[in-house]
């Protein structure tokens, strides 16, 4: 989790009535930057955003670096349509609010959209992208409406900010697709990180139960820590008990080789065939323990018949004899 300070810059000129995007490039504008809000605060709780709007007689500070969603309402209450933009302008004012957080420790970003051409020329802007680099801050600009014509612009400028890739230009053109929806796949939330990609992480929306989906991130971390912990201490060479498993030295074929209603099958009867030796064994031993201790009474003959069978069929064998075979005693 990012430990960030983020200022987000409203194109908020007369460009951004138009209705190409849905449902105007003002208004997806808006939706967009309470997207972004949700992301940022919920990525970590002491990450803040700042808002300003570009358009007018200059760009104006809307909300300053908060974590406050009730802060952030309130600052774009009443936000309308005017002027024009001053992209170079609002970019300067958004560093001097990033320059003045109050954590030093949170990294700065700047998130720009632009809906209106771009007046600043090309040169200008990669001084600016330069001046910002030295000073570690990141940049993302979101270039949509007017994307032709500010492209080649944008493209120098991200180009002279970037700095191990922590910046992005992402194009969006008209359609009917929701704005805050491209963004979701962009780069600029980590195309499929925390609620990019159009899908949830493990299926949980991050923007409707923020505190699920962050208990469910951090269970997967400690699981893929604990598996990696136990990969560690594992013996090289040891088995990791998904091996393949045999059914012994007789040829028999393996087990995991089988369908699973075979090797349900072939485990039953392996089963009984061990609960027959077992029982077996344990009738021959009680058998030759009986016989024996019989034989150790003094005066007791273990061959005598009526002892042969009080004690059963089974214990003439032992004997090496059988009742049956005995002749008769003769009553007289």
């Amino acid at each position: 989790m990012v430990l960030e300070a983020t200022v987000l810059i409203i194109d908020n000129s007369e460009w951004s009535r138009n209705g190409d995007y849905t449902p105007s490039r003002f208004q997806a504008q808006i939706d967009s930057v309470h997207y972004l809000f949700s992301i940022k605060t919920n990525d970590n709780p002491e990450n803040t955003v700042g808002v300003i709007a570009n358009a007018g007689e200059s760009p104006e500070v809307l909300v300053s670096l908060t974590a406050d969603l009730g802060v952030l309402l309130k600052g774009m209450h009443g936000l309308g349509v005017r002027s024009e933009s001053r992209f170079d302008i609002g970019i300067q004012i958004a560093h001097l609010v990033l320059k003045h957080r109050a954590n030093k420790h949170q990294r700065q970003r700047i998130i720009a959209f632009t809906a209106s051409p771009i007046g600043a020329d090309e040169k200008s802007l990669v001084k600016l992208g330069k001046k910002l680099k030295k000073n570690g801050v990141s940049v993302d600009i979101v270039n949509f409406g007017e994307h032709a014509a500010n492209e080649q612009k944008l493209a120098a400028f991200i180009e002279a900010v970037n700095n191990n890739d922590t910046s992005h230009l992402v194009t969006i053109p008209p359609g009917p697709h929701v704005l805050s929806e491209q963004i979701r796949a962009s780069p600029i939330v980590g195309g499929g990180g925390p609620g990019g990609g159009g899908e949830f992480d493990f299926g949980v929306d991050a923007e409707m139960d923020p505190e699920l989906a962050l208990a469910l991130r951090m269970s997967l971390q400690e699981e893929e820590e604990r598996q990696r912990r136990g990969a560690a201490t594992q013996p090289q060479g040891a088995p990791s008990g998904t091996g393949q498993q045999t059914t012994g030295d007789d040829g028999d074929a393996v087990m995991e080789d089988l369908d699973e209603d075979e090797q349900i099958r072939r485990a039953i009867q392996m089963s009984l065939m061990e609960t027959e030796q077992d029982g077996s064994a344990d009738d021959a031993a009680n058998d030759d323990l009986v016989a024996s201790l019989i034989g150790s009474l003094p005066g007791v003959d273990p061959n005598d018949p009526a002892l042969q069978s009080a004690l059963g069929p089974d214990s003439t064998k032992n004997n090496g004899d059988s009742s049956k075979d005995k002749p008769k005693s003769d009553e007289n």
